[in-house]
């Protein structure tokens, strides 16, 4: 299964293409510091990933990391409900000096809630108030329930590659094949 995704609007372009299975990672955008957390994401996620991003950097990046999470939600939720997952996935994830925990739930209900600080305000050009954003996106169009706490934080780097590494690793789990029902309603998600 491929999953293509496109957003065009006023203020960005983005195109996706989701191969749920390990695969070439291609990420082409304007905010190297975002290309790299979603690299990671994909690759603990186990997933091929092709996406090219565009839009009005100049601004800021607020829209374009707000659309690229609308978009990857979208193929998500596109992919996911194909059949009956494990639906459940968490990870602890260190990185250096940094620990974060994370868990999510193909709940079908959007949700994301993050708890904890970050040591500086951004990565470069990169606003580290734009990670909470994009989850928040991510969750909400792929109905997800994501949970993100920090636990320990050395640097704002190290802990937005455990969010982005943990995030993945608790898909990865989420989204393997079950034998058992998700849920007692008897439908899914």
């Amino acid at each position: 299964m491929t999953i293509n995704i496109e957003r065009h609007s006023g203020e960005t372009s983005v195109s996706l293409v989701l191969h749920p299975v390990p695969g070439k990672i291609e990420i082409n955008t304007p905010s190297g510091f975002l290309g790299h957390m979603l690299e990671l994401m994909a690759h603990n996620a186990g997933w091929g990933l092709s996406l090219k991003a565009s839009g009005d950097a100049g601004v800021d990046l607020h829209h374009l990391v707000e659309d690229t999470g609308i978009v990857l939600g979208k193929a998500l939720l596109e992919w996911y409900p194909s059949s009956p997952r494990n639906r459940y996935g968490w990870c602890a994830m260190p990185m250096d000096g940094s620990l974060v925990m994370v868990a999510v739930d193909l709940s079908g209900r959007g949700v994301s809630v993050f708890r904890g600080e970050f040591p500086s305000p951004s990565c470069g050009i990169f606003d580290m108030e734009l990670v909470p954003e994009f989850f928040r996106a991510f969750a909400r169009e792929s109905r997800t329930t994501i949970h993100i706490r920090i636990l320990e934080s050395d640097n704002s780097h190290h802990t937005s590659e455990a969010i982005f590494k943990g995030i993945g690793r608790a898909m990865a789990q989420a989204l393997t094949l079950g034998e058992v029902s998700s849920s007692t309603k008897g439908i899914w998600p």
